[in-house]
């Protein structure tokens, strides 16, 4: 049954694989609101970075900084996901930036630095123009809702890790790497992912 849903699945999905080019942002979008989504003002809630073919490379818990294949990737969660291109980018450049953080393990309490990596950290520290600039400067990282407080799922997950919540640390999300200038995103290049059966 997987290996049938897994081909209607990249049938469904050549149309739009065709269309992408190696370096494009590929964003996830959840079928529903999210504790990530509720505290970052957006809609997206992972980021990968297509490598050409079937390749992504992203930061995601359990396997950190990896390279996976897209057919897996579009499996692996419900909602979609969104492609985009970036303006003013060097590619290769960008993509070797970020190969070199292959193998660190997953940043799961959102922490600046380089010992632990989480998604859209990966492209902020990686992608740069064509003089070698960052592209993505950081942002003050936000856990609060739109009253302005630290919202529970936060406050609680921070409190199990002995940890203050780093709320306005600097860093970045999806939703906002999804806003920038420089990105571009191709609403008619929508992949659905569907969960294996």
């Amino acid at each position: 049954m997987k290996a049938i849903i897994t081909f209607l699945l990249l049938s469904v999905c050549c149309s739009s694989c065709h269309t992408l080019r190696r370096g494009d942002l590929l964003f996830h979008q959840p079928q529903n609101d999210n504790h990530i989504t509720h505290v970052t003002q957006g809609t997206a809630d992972h980021v990968a970075i297509y490598l050409g073919g079937d390749s992504v490379l992203e930061a995601i818990p359990h396997q950190g900084v990896t390279v996976n294949a897209l057919s897996d990737v579009l499996q692996r969660e419900d909602g979609c996901y969104v492609s985009a291109r970036v303006r003013g980018v060097h590619v290769e450049q960008s993509i070797a930036n970020a190969r070199k953080y292959l193998g660190l393990p997953y940043d799961s309490v959102f922490l600046p630095g380089t010992a632990a990596i989480y998604c859209s950290e990966l492209v902020q520290l990686s992608y740069v123009d064509r003089h070698g600039r960052l592209l993505f400067n950081t942002i003050p990282m936000s856990f609060h809702d739109d009253s302005g407080n630290i919202t529970d799922y936060w406050q609680q997950f921070y409190d199990l890790h002995h940890m203050s919540v780093p709320e306005g640390q600097p860093g970045s999300n999806p939703s906002d790497l999804m806003k920038r200038k420089q990105v571009v995103i191709k609403k008619q290049k929508i992949m659905f992912a569907t969960r294996a059966l």
